[in-house]
């Protein structure tokens, strides 16, 4: 990905040049994702079957060995981005945690999501205590990460559930401490992981000591 493909928001979103800077995935993170798409998709006459760290591939019509096919997951996924976003519970003690941390840092919510999600994801955020700048990208998110980095001298954390987007960022940004999270407890032993590149919290009351400990000494 070159600049010119990178979210203008990125240079435009505020950011203090001397202070500490958290970046913050949203879907199993800030919320609990899996649990409100499994919802949607139930009620169009599928199921979900927890049994990988994936979310089309566990998508099945009943009775059906094979899951559904990665267009027709896709399509679920779009139109539930586009009418139930609002059903998705917030992550336990996250708005507590980012609230705290936001003290004494700043912090940038960055999101991979389709274009028609953007409005009815920052209503979310906002109704669930969130209430910090979003930014919409794809793909890995490591130059988005660096872009933002690069914009302060201070200290700067990432926390993500996907093992590609942790990685991505230590590749683009090797300053950035990068943290895991994985707030559905089914996805948890399914997650890749490689927690002495990037510690794994799974709890908000945990992580949130870590990363004060890492961008305020």
């Amino acid at each position: 990905m070159n600049q010119n493909d990178l979210p203008p928001q990125l240079y435009t979103v505020p950011v203090d040049p001397e202070r500490p800077l958290l970046v913050v995935d949203v879907d199993e993170v800030l919320a609990m994702f899996m649990r409100a798409f499994e919802r949607f998709v139930g009620g169009h006459g599928f199921e979900m079957r927890i049994e990988r760290f994936a979310l089309f591939q566990n998508i099945f019509r009943p009775g059906e060995t094979e899951h559904l096919d990665v267009a027709a997951g896709r399509r679920l996924f779009e139109a539930f981005f586009e009418a139930e976003v609002h059903e998705i519970d917030p992550a336990p003690g996250a708005a507590e945690a980012l609230a705290s941390l936001s003290e004494r840092a700043g912090i940038v919510i960055l999101t991979n999501a389709p274009g028609a999600g953007r409005a009815p994801r920052e209503r979310w955020l906002i109704q669930h205590g969130f209430p910090y700048p979003m930014i919409v990208g794809s793909g890995p998110k490591g130059p988005a990460v660096a872009a933002l980095a690069d914009r302060t001298r201070g200290p700067v954390a990432f926390i993500d559930d996907l093992l590609p987007n942790l990685e991505s960022v230590a590749a683009e940004a090797p300053r950035v401490q990068r943290f895991q999270m994985v707030a559905d407890e089914r996805l948890r032993p399914l997650a890749f992981t490689a927690p002495e590149r990037h510690p794994r919290f799974d709890e908000w009351p945990a992580l949130k000591d870590a990363i004060a400990a890492a961008i305020h000494g």
